[in-house]
């Protein structure tokens, strides 16, 4: 539990999201966001809303530990489609990073998709989502924060 504890807070978000996937595209959008996370059921939940004021859309995640297997499971959701997405990405914590998975897709293609958390400090940590088409031998970043804890 708390394992998402160092998020809790406001943060400003420097977005990098490829414009184009799956086709070797290293063409960036470059973003800024602004965060808010916090933490419930004793440190068991965590949930943060992102604003993207130059992109029109705020996205939010919701974070819950299973306390059976020690799991934690990430759900997204965004303005835009106004659904949760299905499914969440399923990992732990380990040595101060968190690596999460999930089969999905994305435009139409099946992909394995990976969350990790890193660099973590009192006042800045990281996020990338990566897929992969070909069984996890190769990922492609997509999407990288970096936060910088604001105040």
């Amino acid at each position: 539990m708390g394992d998402f504890d160092f998020l809790v807070g406001a943060w400003d978000v420097a977005n990098r999201r490829l414009r184009e996937r799956h086709v070797g595209s290293d063409d960036w959008d470059e973003f800024a966001g602004v965060s808010e996370a916090r933490s419930f059921f004793d440190g068991a939940g965590s949930f943060d809303e992102m604003r993207c004021p130059s992109r029109g859309f705020s996205g939010s995640t919701v974070r819950l530990l299973d306390p059976a297997t020690g799991l934690w499971s990430i759900y997204w959701m965004n303005s835009r489609r106004g659904v949760l997405e299905l499914p969440p990405v399923v990992g732990r914590f380990t040595d101060g990073v968190g690596t999460f998975h999930a089969d999905d897709s994305d435009e139409g293609r099946p992909v394995r998709c990976r969350f990790i958390w890193s660099a973590i400090t009192p006042a800045s940590c990281r996020w990338e989502q990566a897929f992969s088409t070909d069984g996890e031998r190769t990922w492609e970043t997509n999407w990288i924060m970096e936060f910088a804890r604001r105040g």
